[in-house]
């Protein structure tokens, strides 16, 4: 399992800052019924100013979430809550800003380590162990606003319709799983 909180901790002065982030939030301590996880671009290293801290969660009771979320951070600047559908799937998402990072708190009814964000967080992982010459044309496209699967698919010259599923079947092609 990639430890995204060990890689900030040990990182760039920028990686270690939003591990102090977490850490001061208590984020995963007061979530961790949800299992949540760190995902995005931050632990891989290719972040870009604007990037966030994407954390997800496995939510099943979605009021009993959003009353947690609202209780914990409706004080944090720039707080904002929703509940949406993200590719079939109902989802509640926060956003707010803290301690100088843009915050995701995002909680499906899906295993963690099954969510899309740390899948596509696996496969970039292990493309840049495997391609590290890539990093930088990820981060220049990044740069451009580029989001990052369409990045990697632009990058590597994966052709599909939907770069978020083409990174997918692309990863489990060349890493199994």
């Amino acid at each position: 399992m990639f430890d995204s909180l060990k890689v900030l901790k040990a990182g760039s002065k920028r990686q270690q800052k939003a591990y102090d982030a977490i850490r001061k939030l208590n984020v995963l301590q007061d979530l961790a019924p949800y299992h949540p996880v760190l995902c995005g671009t931050l632990p891989l290293g290719i972040d870009v100013e604007q990037s966030d801290l994407d954390i997800i969660m496995e939510v099943h009771d979605y009021q009993g979430f959003t009353k947690k979320l609202i209780s914990l951070y409706q004080d944090k600047k720039d707080f904002r809550w929703k509940e949406t559908e993200i590719r079939g799937e109902r989802v509640i998402k926060a956003n707010f800003h803290y301690f100088g990072f843009d915050f995701e708190l995002f909680g499906q009814a899906v295993p963690t380590d099954k969510q899309n964000a740390y899948r596509h967080m696996v496969i970039e992982h292990k493309l840049l162990e495997e391609y590290p010459q890539i990093k930088e044309q990820v981060i220049q496209l990044k740069q451009q606003g580029v989001k990052t699967e369409p990045a990697f698919c632009q990058v590597l010259g994966i052709q599909g319709n939907d770069p978020y599923k083409d990174l997918l079947v692309y990863g489990k092609a060349i890493f199994g799983g």
